[in-house]
Order: C-alpha cells, then sequence, then structure tokens
C-alpha cells in the first residue's frame, strides 16, 4: 500500500514582487521573496518556520494558505495542487486549513460579536453553527456566553483565544500560526502556547508555526526549518538544531537570543 502524500507539501516554491517603478520608461524591479523553498509536512506533525523579519516566513505562510499564488513551484495540500483548484473547491479545501494571525486587536472585527466573528469560516446554513462556536469557545477556555460579547470586552490573551477557536471551527486539519504569541504579553505567551499544545492532543491538529523565537517553536514543533533571506539555510529536528545549529545563521539567532 503506497504512503499517503504529506499533509502539506511545497515543492521549489519561489515568490516575486514587482515594485512601483520610479520613472515611467523604465522597467519595474521586482524582489525575490522566496527562492526553492521545498518543505513536506505529514499529519500529526507540528513544523516551525524561524527567521528574522525579512526572512520571507510570512510570505510562506501566505502561500502555505493559498492566499498569493507562488510565482514558481507548487502548492500541495493532501497531494492536490490548490492554485491548480477551481475557486468553489479552493472555498471547500480551505475547511481543513485555517490560519492564527500574529494580531490578536487587528485579526477581530471590533464592529462584531465574538459568536460571528468565530463562526465566520463556516460555509453557510451549517445547521448546528452555534453549537460549534460554543464548543471551540469553551475549548480554548473561553465560555459560550461570551459568543455574545464584542472583542473589546477582552484582554490580548482572550482575544488571541478567540483567533484560536475561529481557527478550530471549520475542524480543520492544519493550523497555520504566524507568530501566535509575538503581540501578548510574556507572562500570557505560556498560557496561549500551552493551550495550542492541549489543542493539538485534543483536536488531533498539525501546525505550520511561523516565529522569530527558537524557544517557542521549541516548545511546540518536533521539527524546524530555518530560514534567511528567502531561502532555507538548515533544517531538522528541533532539538537537534538547537542543541547543535550547523549554519552559522542559525548559531546567529540562538545567541541573539540567550540560548548560546
Amino acid at each position: 500500500m503506497a504512503d499517503a502524500p504529506p499533509l502539506l507539501e511545497l515543492r521549489e516554491v519561489g515568490r516575486r514582487y514587482t515594485l512601483p517603478r520610479e520613472r515611467l520608461l523604465q522597467p519595474a524591479p521586482q524582489v525575490e521573496a522566496l527562492r526553492g523553498v521545498s518543505l513536506r509536512l505529514q499529519a500529526g506533525r507540528h513544523l516551525g518556520i524561524v527567521g528574522e523579519s525579512g526572512s520571507g516566513k510570512s510570505t510562506l505562510a501566505r502561500l502555505a494558505m493559498a492566499l498569493e499564488r507562488p510565482s514558481a513551484g507548487q502548492v500541495l495540500f493532501e497531494g492536490r495542487d490548490l492554485n491548480a483548484l477551481a475557486p468553489a473547491a479552493l472555498r471547500a479545501a480551505r475547511r481543513d486549513f485555517q490560519m492564527v494571525f500574529q494580531d490578536p486587536y487587528g485579526s477581530l472585527d471590533p464592529r462584531q460579536r465574538v459568536g460571528r466573528i468565530v463562526a465566520e469560516p463556516l460555509p453557510p446554513g451549517v445547521a448546528d453553527a452555534p453549537a460549534r462556536v460554543a464548543q471551540v469557545l469553551e475549548a480554548v477556555g473561553l465560555r459560550a456566553a461570551d459568543a455574545l460579547k464584542y472583542p473589546h470586552e477582552f484582554s490580548g490573551g482572550q482575544r488571541q483565544r478567540i483567533a484560536i477557536a475561529r481557527a478550530l471551527v471549520t475542524r480543520p486539519k492544519l493550523i497555520v500560526a504566524d507568530e501566535p504569541v509575538s503581540a501578548l504579553d510574556v507572562s500570557v505567551q505560556a498560557q496561549v502556547l500551552n493551550l495550542m499544545r492541549s489543542l493539538q492532543r485534543e483536536f488531533g491538529l498539525t501546525y505550520l508555526l511561523i516565529s522569530h523565537d527558537l524557544a517557542v517553536v521549541d516548545h511546540l514543533c518536533e521539527e524546524v526549518l530555518v530560514m534567511q533571506a528567502g531561502q532555507v539555510v538548515e533544517r531538522g529536528r528541533t532539538d537537534e538544531v538547537l542543541a547543535s545549529p550547523r549554519h552559522p545563521y542559525t548559531r546567529t539567532l540562538l545567541s541573539a537570543a540567550g540560548t548560546i
């Protein structure tokens, strides 16, 4: 029997952005945010993507979520090329992968009640939507009654719990978390990370975690991929990379964090 395809796979993915022309007759300059990035993430595993600002890790997250199209290469989810799907098929596929953004203040619509925010990813007409919203709110440590409140009534850590609940409501297989604790106070970061780890077990999740902080990745992920200037410079088991980094850039990241 053939092995199941990876849950998520990137094959030699590149992404170029065209910058505005300074003069009309000049060619538009381009910048390469990603160059030849490949990864394979099996269901039930958790992969951390680490790098400084500008390393390309957030661009990788957007491509993995099919929020942008790659300039080169393929993004496959369960063996299907996401960018080759028809719009209706892509919308259906999105229920299996959701995203948690960095800023718990900017990612929630302040005009909407929490219940509507959390239910947003569900397709129209889901009969048990209120029950699902109540379930995921309670799963992240909030109350079902919190569905009637507005985001401004919650702390930053609670708002990130709401964002995680919204990602859970479709019962996804993969969650892409882009710097999910970097905007939170240090005292709250550990609470949210512990919550994410417990949700892995409860919901059978797979995480693709984007972070500049190797300690955050070490808390959640068995494997890590280190990026610099749009390229992968090191990859391996998280404990091995932390204990014995091979690439000078990885050693620089660890040194800056006070790890070595």
